[in-house]
């Protein structure tokens, strides 16, 4: 069950680095669909990487790595 929360993981940084290459850098979408790609691609499970996107500073790159996370991750849970 490990190696499917892994896959999981890795698909959604995938997702999410593929969006964060189509958005222009130093834009607030291109930051957090990075951070959700950094963070989905070192983390274990979806769990982790949520408690971990928690932390992202600053707060409007936070709050727009969450949604974005929520709904990447929706079809994955």
């Amino acid at each position: 069950m490990t190696s499917a929360s892994k896959t999981d993981n890795l698909d959604l940084a995938t997702s999410a680095r593929e969006m964060a290459d189509r958005e222009p850098a130093g834009s607030l979408s291109h930051a957090a669909a990075t951070s959700v790609a950094i963070t989905c691609a070192t983390t274990r499970n979806i769990a982790e990487a949520r408690a971990v996107l928690q932390g992202v500073t600053p707060p409007d790159v936070r709050e727009a790595a969450l949604s974005l996370f929520t709904r990447l991750s929706a079809g994955a849970a």
